[in-house]
């Protein structure tokens, strides 16, 4: 009897719970009455434990939106691209995977293309803001305004120091805060920064160019700008109505136990959903330990 009434709790408890909207099997879920739906996409396992956690990070920041906001229904497909059926009466997507040729979007540019022009939101954390040269990257000037072009860009990691902040809400909340994390710069945006607003800004230090040049390491464009800032994480009002946001940190899963961290790329994702957005932010507690160190890869 006592077992029977503990399976009968716990599955009460998951079904009741907005944390673990994790699906893998790819097949429609409707969005709730009023709610704003944000479909995330988690890439697979690519790197070692505590790096790269692609679906850990996600499953964690839906949790939170969900927790946080009344207004929006998030939820987390992982294993592969979702069906069409799962971005209907999407607000915004996020994808967090990786990137490059591997770029889970790559695949589906039209697709996405056609949910953009119907005003649904973009973001793309880390790895997954690099995409080719070309049509896709085409794609990303327009929908997020930027993106990260080998042999332009670079990829160290460094500890880097976000001094003062923009008034804009993506920053609602945030506070200055220093991150070590492997933040992408010297991105590819779009010509004159039209439509796009700079959100995380430093300036890079000349150590973090001490690699040889490579498609991803150091380059005479990027050495060019030593001692100018960066610009690591951006937003763009489409004029279609839709938003877009890139941040090119997000390597290591500890980073999103930091409060200010977290609350800016919360605060980013509702944004892109048209999420009117508190006064002070999408507040949400500091993750436990037990909750940071759930879902990730087993390597």
């Amino acid at each position: 009897m006592r077992t029977l009434l503990s399976g009968w709790l716990l599955s009460l408890l998951l079904a009741f719970s907005p944390a673990m909207n994790c699906r893998t099997d790819s097949t429609e879920t409707a969005g709730q009455s009023g709610k704003k739906r944000i479909v995330f996409i988690a890439g697979g396992c690519s790197h070692p434990h505590g790096e790269h956690e692609h679906k850990a990070g996600c499953l964690l920041l839906a949790k939170r939106l969900n927790e946080a906001l009344p207004s929006v229904e998030a939820e987390v497909y992982s294993d592969g691209w979702p069906k069409e059926s799962a971005f209907r009466n999407a607000a915004a997507i996020v994808v967090y995977g990786d990137g490059g040729e591997g770029n889970v979007t790559n695949r589906h540019l039209d697709q996405i293309d056609a949910l953009m022009k119907k005003g649904v939101g973009l973001t793309c954390i880390h790895f997954a803001v690099e995409v080719p040269k070309g049509r896709p990257g085409d794609h990303y000037l327009n929908w997020i305004g930027g993106y990260f072009e080998p042999f332009w860009s670079v990829n160290p990691v460094w500890t880097a120091e976000f001094t003062s902040l923009p008034q804009h809400p993506v920053t609602r909340g945030v506070k200055p805060f220093t991150s070590k994390d492997e933040w992408y710069y010297h991105m590819r945006f779009r010509e004159g920064m039209e439509g796009v607003t700079p959100i995380l800004t430093t300036v890079p230090p000349a150590s973090t160019l001490n690699r040889p040049e490579g498609s991803h390491s150091s380059n005479p464009h990027v050495r060019a700008e030593i001692g100018k800032p960066q610009h690591l994480a951006w937003c763009r009002e489409r004029p279609d109505g839709g938003r877009g946001f890139g941040i090119t940190g997000g390597h290591y899963h500890r980073v999103w136990a930091d409060d200010n961290y977290r609350k800016l790329v919360l605060n980013a994702i509702a944004w892109t959903a048209g999420v009117d957005l508190p006064a002070g932010g999408v507040d949400s507690p500091t993750p436990t330990p037990a909750e940071m160190e759930a879902n990730q890869c087993i390597k």
